[in-house]
C-alpha cells in the first residue's frame, strides 16, 4: 500500500497534469494534443458563424456604418479584453480563465442562434469577442509546457487548428442551412460546448510559478505597459503591421475573385477551402523542421518577404493559374509568419509574464483586424480591385522593416525577470 507521502506526491503530480511514471515528453504531447482538440472545436464554431454573419445582418438593412461596426465588434472586444484574460491567467492559472472564455463563447453562439434583430446580433458578437481570448491563453499554455526551441512548432499547432477550423466551419454551415437559419448557430454553440467539456475533463493546469507580478488593471493600460517594454514593443508593432496587412487581403479577396476573375460564390468558397488546407499543412507540418533549421527570426524574415512579394504580384494577376500559384506562395509565407511572431513575443517575455505578453499580442492583432478591414474597403472603393493587395504588400514590407530595426538594435536574449532584457553582445 502506498505511503501517505507517496500518495501526496501523486496528488500533487496529478494536480499539475503529470502522470507518475509517464515520460515528460509524453506528458507534453498529451497537453498539446488536448489543446489542439480544444482550440479546433472552438474554432469550428467560429468558422460556422463568420460566413453567415453578413448575410444575417443584411435582412435588417442596417446603414453602412452600423454594418461596419457589427463586422468589427468581435475584434474590437478582443482588443479590449484579451490582455485582461491573459494577465488574469498569469495570476490565477490558465485552466480557469480558459473555462470562462469558453463559457462566453457558448453563450455568444446561443445568442447568435436566437437572434431575431440586429441588436441581438451585436450582443452575440460583443459577448463572443469579450470572451474570445482563448487563443492567447492556449498560446500561454504552449509557452508553459514547451522548451524554447520547440515553441514555434507548438504555436504552429494553433495555426493548424485555425486552418482546419476555417475549413470545417464554413462547410458545416453550408450543410446545416437547409435545416433552418438557427441551425448553424446551435451547431457553433455545440462545438464550443465540446471544447468546454474537453477542457474540464482533460486539460491540466500548466501555470505553477506563483502569483503574477502586479501590473496595470485595464486592458488598454496593460497593452500600453507591454508596449513600454523595449524588447517587446517593436515585435508588437511588427505583429500589427503583418496582421493588418493579411486582414486587408482576407476581407477583399472574395471581391477580387468575383470582380477580376468573374467567379461565383460557390467557386470563391473553394478558394477559401484551398487556403485553409494549405495553412493547415504548412503550419502543422513544416514549421517545426524549418524552425529547427533556421530559427524563428529568420523564419519571420522569410515569411514576411514572401507575403510582401506575393501580394504585390497578386495585385496585377489576371488569370486563374497565377492566382492559384500566388495563393500557395501567400499561404506558405503566412504559415512561416504567424507561428514565428508569437514565439518571438514569448521569448521576449519572462516566465511570469507570458500571459501578459501573449495577451497583448492577441490584443494588438485584434486591433489590426479592426483597422485593416475598414481601411481595405475604403481603398477598394476609391482605387479599385488591385489596390488592397498593394496596401497589404506595403504593410508586410513595413513589418519587415520593423523586424530589421528590432534585430539591428539587439533582440532580447532569454529573459530572467523582465520583458525584453537586452541581449548581451
Amino acid at each position: 500500500m502506498p505511503s501517505p507521502r507517496g500518495l501526496a506526491i501523486v496528488a500533487v503530480a496529478e494536480s499539475r497534469g503529470e502522470v507518475p511514471g509517464l515520460d515528460p515528453s509524453m506528458q507534453q504531447r498529451r497537453v498539446l494534443a488536448t489543446l489542439f482538440a480544444i482550440v479546433f472545436a472552438d474554432l469550428v464554431g467560429f468558422g460556422i458563424v463568420i460566413p453567415l454573419l453578413p448575410l444575417y445582418a443584411e435582412q435588417y438593412a442596417p446603414p453602412g456604418w452600423a454594418f461596419g461596426l457589427l463586422m468589427a465588434s468581435y475584434s474590437a472586444m478582443q482588443f479590449l479584453f484579451a490582455p485582461v484574460l491573459g494577465r488574469l491567467s498569469d495570476r490565477v492559472g490558465r485552466r480557469p480563465v480558459l473555462l470562462i472564455s469558453l463559457v462566453g463563447s457558448v453563450a455568444g453562439f446561443v445568442l447568435f442562434a436566437l437572434a431575431d434583430s440586429l441588436a441581438l446580433l451585436f450582443a452575440s458578437r460583443l459577448l463572443a469577442g469579450a470572451c474570445g481570448g482563448n487563443v492567447g491563453i492556449a498560446q500561454a499554455v504552449i509557452a508553459d509546457v514547451t522548451p524554447r526551441e520547440q515553441r514555434a512548432r507548438g504555436m504552429g499547432m494553433i495555426g493548424a487548428a485555425f486552418g482546419l477550423g476555417f475549413i470545417a466551419g464554413p462547410a458545416l454551415a453550408g450543410l446545416l442551412l437547409p435545416l433552418g437559419a438557427s441551425a448553424p448557430g446551435w451547431a457553433a454553440a455545440t462545438c464550443s460546448a465540446v471544447a468546454l467539456a474537453m477542457t474540464v475533463a482533460f486539460l491540466p493546469e500548466t501555470r505553477h510559478a506563483g502569483e503574477a507580478p502586479a501590473g496595470p488593471r485595464s486592458g488598454v493600460a496593460r497593452i500600453a505597459a507591454a508596449l513600454r517594454r523595449p524588447g517587446l514593443a517593436p515585435l508588437l508593432g511588427v505583429g500589427f503591421a503583418a496582421i493588418a496587412g493579411f486582414a486587408v487581403f482576407e476581407v477583399t479577396f472574395a471581391q477580387f475573385l468575383h470582380g477580376r476573375l468573374g467567379l461565383d460564390h460557390r467557386h470563391v468558397s473553394f478558394f477559401f477551402v484551398y487556403v485553409g488546407v494549405l495553412a493547415a499543412l504548412f503550419q502543422g507540418g513544416l514549421v517545426g523542421p524549418l524552425t529547427r533549421r533556421f530559427g524563428e527570426r529568420r523564419l519571420l524574415f522569410a515569411g514576411l518577404g514572401t507575403i510582401a512579394a506575393g501580394l504585390g504580384l497578386l495585385a496585377t494577376a489576371r488569370g486563374l493559374v497565377p492566382v492559384v500559384v500566388l495563393l500557395a506562395l501567400l499561404s506558405f509565407g503566412n504559415g512561416m509568419t504567424m507561428p514565428a511572431l508569437p514565439a518571438l513575443v514569448s521569448h521576449a517575455s519572462s516566465s511570469d509574464e507570458q500571459g501578459l505578453a501573449l495577451g497583448a499580442y492577441q490584443g494588438v492583432g485584434s486591433l489590426a483586424r479592426v483597422v485593416g478591414p475598414f481601411v481595405a474597403q475604403v481603398v477598394l472603393a476609391e482605387f479599385g480591385l488591385g489596390a488592397p493587395s498593394l496596401l497589404a504588400a506595403a504593410l508586410a514590407t513595413a513589418a519587415l522593416a520593423g523586424l530589421a530595426v528590432w534585430t539591428r538594435r539587439g533582440r532580447p536574449a532569454r529573459p530572467s525577470g523582465m520583458l525584453g532584457t537586452p541581449e548581451a553582445p
